[in-house]
C-alpha cells in the first residue's frame, strides 16, 4: 500500500461512522482509528481462551456519583483472560485508572477493556462468554 492510498483510506474513514478500520493485504496489517479511540488488539490464540491486549475505556455516562461503563464494541465479553482464571473484577472490588477490567473479542481479536476511572465496581451487568452490543452496559463504578 502506498501513501496516496494509505491518504485516501483515511479520507474515507473520516467520511463513515467508523471508529477504525483494520486491512490486511499481501501479509500487512493495518488498522487506522480516529483520534481519541485507543485500541490495541492482538490476534485472538489458537484455543478459544482470551488473552490480554491493550483497549478501549468505554465513554462513561453519569449517574450521580457512580457511571455505567458501557461496552465500547460488539463482540463476546470475557471476565477473565482464561477460563480458570479469576474474573479481573468482581463486584466490590477497588479498580484505578488503566486496569483491566474484562476482555471483549470481536472478529477473532481480543480487546482489554480497561477502566477509564477509579472506584469501586458495584454492579456487573453481563455475564462470560455473553454477546454485548456497542453501548450495552457492562459495569457500573462509583
Amino acid at each position: 500500500m502506498d501513501l496516496k492510498q494509505l491518504d485516501q483510506l483515511a479520507k474515507w474513514l473520516e467520511t463513515t461512522g467508523l471508529e477504525e478500520v483494520e486491512i490486511e493485504t499481501s501479509g500487512t496489517r493495518l488498522r487506522l482509528r480516529k483520534p481519541g479511540v485507543a485500541v490495541t488488539a492482538v490476534a485472538a490464540p489458537v484455543a478459544a481462551v482470551p488473552q490480554a491486549a491493550a483497549a478501549p475505556a468505554a465513554a462513561p455516562v453519569v449517574n450521580n456519583d457512580a457511571i455505567t461503563f458501557k461496552s465500547p464494541m460488539v463482540g463476546t465479553f470475557y471476565r477473565a483472560g482464561s477460563p480458570d482464571a479469576a474474573p479481573f473484577v468482581k463486584e466490590g472490588d477497588v479498580v484505578s485508572v488503566g486496569q483491566p477490567i474484562a476482555i471483549i473479542e470481536a472478529m477473532k481479536t481480543m480487546n482489554q477493556i480497561e477502566a477509564d476511572r477509579a472506584g469501586t465496581i458495584t454492579k456487573v451487568f453481563a455475564q462470560n462468554a455473553q454477546a454485548v452490543e456497542y453501548g450495552q452496559p457492562l459495569f457500573i463504578i462509583q
